[in-house]
């Protein structure tokens, strides 16, 4: 540390030795006055300004190194009003989590879009390098008039808040309105953490929706892990720091530990009614590979019904069981099992699926976890083996009456 200390100061006086003979040569004054901090080493950093709401400013934020360590922050934006003054400053924290005032910088002038601020120390006093900038825990808020900070123009990450490039999209399927639905990405943080932000369409105006990762898949359920910042119904956006949850006591997630969770995504229709999901989303290791099979299930009891069940590959080895129908009646509920040997031979129950839901025709189930205690967990690979039938039953009271019936696994021709 200290080598490479000495060797950045060593660095720095040639630059500006450098800087003053050049100078030198070419004025008449005898003993020159430079400002070291006007002299800059050539290490810069870039950082996006990203438009915030319908404000139409957006644009850059450059770094510079001077020669004594310091920083020197140009921000150059595009759409600012001509004739106007905004305030700019760095916070503490990420964008997403929101923070107090860090550095104050040079007001934005809305006629050119430029601001030039050269620091070296926090408003409280506290020593802040060129490198100290480079692993800050910060962003930069560019505000739209000295009256009216609450509203923010322009915004960027910086430092260790930095987004890496590198990020994961899950979906998030429609629950009970079908017509909101859209997606969560994740994108690592040069930290490690991730900002996480959901963007749905379809959700009402002026609504306001929590958001959660659940514990297992959404197929088996769970508690609560970890809480979003709320989905903003005008806007259908929701953004927030994976290494905070909104809530006291929740443990954060780092990046790569979003990738392997066990978890899913719930947003909810309000915190009054926390028992209506409208999207959902597997995320994790219970993410879909994209491989599956289908398997029939023809008619027995009832010609009216008949469908297939899905059985599709999860990151963690096991499958999303998707059992469709069609024909059931509107009030039924459907036992579905998985019988062992085939629909010929017949058996008893190894795997109790979710029940078929008759007004929509549609069970869900995750095979890493069968409905009823003490019952085996069959892997995707598995189920492309077992020795097996599936049953769909009329009621609870009729286990005798079949509805729906097919071979899987090593029984299917």
């Amino acid at each position: 540390m200290k080598k490479n200390l000495l060797i950045n100061r060593i660095r720095q006086g040639a630059i500006l030795l450098a800087m003053v003979l050049t100078f030198a040569a070419c004025t008449d004054d005898p003993n020159p006055t430079i400002d070291p901090e006007t002299i800059l080493t050539g290490q810069t950093k870039t950082y996006v300004l990203k438009a915030v709401g319908n404000s139409g400013i957006s644009g850059t934020a450059l770094l510079e190194e001077t020669s004594t360590g310091n920083s020197k922050l140009t921000i150059s934006l595009t759409g600012t009003p001509n004739g106007g003054s905004l305030p700019a400053h760095i916070h503490f924290n990420s964008a997403a989590q929101g923070g107090g005032i860090a550095v104050s910088l040079t007001p934005v002038n809305g006629t050119t879009g430029i601001s030039e601020t050269t620091f070296s120390k926090e408003d409280d006093g506290t020593p802040i390098s060129f490198s100290d900038v480079l692993a800050y825990d910060g962003y930069i808020n560019v505000h739209l008039s000295a009256t009216d900070l609450a509203t923010v123009v322009a915004q960027g990450d910086i430092g260790s808040n930095e987004l890496t490039g590198t990020s994961k999209t899950y979906t998030l399927n429609s629950v009970a309105d079908p017509s909101i639905s859209g997606e969560i990405t994740f994108e690592e943080r040069i930290n490690g953490f991730a900002l996480a932000t959901i963007s749905l369409t379809g959700t009402p105006d002026g609504g306001s929706h929590p958001a959660h990762i659940h514990a297992n898949s959404a197929a088996i359920g769970g508690g609560i892990e970890f809480t979003f910042n709320p989905v903003n119904g005008t806007t259908g956006m929701s953004k927030t720091d994976t290494r905070e949850g909104i809530m006291d006591g929740e443990d954060g997630f780092t990046y790569e530990e979003i990738l392997e969770v066990d978890g899913y995504v719930n947003v909810h229709l309000s915190a009054d009614n926390l028992g209506t999901i409208v999207a959902q989303g597997d995320i994790g290791s219970n993410e879909l590979t994209g491989t599956s099979i289908t398997y029939p299930l023809n008619s027995v009891a009832v010609p009216s019904i008949s469908g297939e069940i899905t059985f599709e590959e999860r990151m963690n080895g096991f499958a999303l069981a998707t059992i469709t129908l069609t024909g059931t009646p509107s009030d039924g509920m459907h036992p579905a099992h998985i019988h062992a040997n085939s629909a010929a031979v017949g058996g008893g129950i190894l795997y109790t699926f979710n029940p078929v839901i008759g007004a929509t025709g549609i069970s869900v189930s995750d095979t890493r976890k069968g409905m009823m205690d003490n019952e085996a967990t069959y892997t995707y690979s598995q189920i492309l083996t077992v020795d097996g039938y599936v049953n769909v039953h009329l009621s609870a009271e009729d286990l005798g009456t079949i509805v729906g019936q097919g071979n899987i696994g090593a029984n299917f021709e």
